[in-house]
């Protein structure tokens, strides 16, 4: 499985991007192992304003609902 982590510069500036940045790869890392499957190439795409202020538990809840959402098509 591979992960891909990406952040236009509608995010912010470089601080922004690489703070949604490694907030996304911790959020893999913790759920990725769990519900991801072998095979699967993600990529998770930084948002304005969401990615870096969105509590971080939800932000890893929101990543399992979007994994079980396009394992169970």
């Amino acid at each position: 499985m591979r992960v891909g982590f990406t952040c236009s510069k509608k995010v912010g500036n470089a601080v922004a991007r690489n703070r949604a940045k490694r907030r996304l790869r911790e959020a893999a890392r913790a759920v990725l192992p769990e519900l991801g499957r072998a095979g699967y190439d993600y990529v998770l795409i930084g948002r304005f304003e969401s990615t870096a202020s969105r509590d971080f538990e939800a932000l890893k809840g929101d990543l399992a609902y979007a994994l079980e959402k396009v394992h169970s098509a």
